[in-house]
């Protein structure tokens, strides 16, 4: 029958029988030695310094980079009338009317303006989305993209 010690459930090894005593005893004062609780820092002693070709099994884990983010900002111009400035940072920005007037107002006096901060592929597309339906209308609105 099987034992629990250290919280991990010990199983009789079918060859015990046969290994000498002494040798098993050697073996687990050894391992008790580099604390049995935890069998890596267990395992951690034995190395290929002392012969014995034991080591502990490392997992190298690869994280994700995060996207460098991109602005996308909206330029003024005297022709393309304040209301389609304000649908289309409804329609491709999603923003409320409010934010969009806002956003509109903060162009129109200073210039340029940060419409949303993505992504630089969904940056891009907002871009060319924003500049297409521009064109389609007859505006001359400009969008451009640049690191945030």
């Amino acid at each position: 029958m099987g034992a629990y010690r250290f919280g991990y459930h010990v199983q009789p090894l079918p060859f015990a029988d046969s290994v000498p005593y002494s040798l098993i005893m050697q073996n687990k004062n050894d391992v008790m030695a580099a604390g049995a609780h935890n069998p890596i820092r267990a395992m951690a002693g034995k190395d290929e310094e002392n012969g014995t070709g034991l080591g502990v099994a490392t997992r190298t884990r690869t994280r994700t980079k995060k996207p460098q983010p991109y602005k996308v900002l909206m330029l003024n111009d005297d022709y393309t009338p304040m209301e389609f400035v304000v649908l289309c940072l409804q329609r491709f920005f999603r923003m409320s009317l409010e934010d969009a007037t806002r956003v509109m107002l903060h162009v129109h006096q200073k210039g340029v303006g940060v419409c949303g901060i993505f992504s630089y592929e969904v940056a891009e597309t907002k871009v060319s989305q924003v500049i297409d339906f521009a064109r389609q209308n007859q505006h001359p609105l400009q969008c451009t993209l640049e690191k945030a």
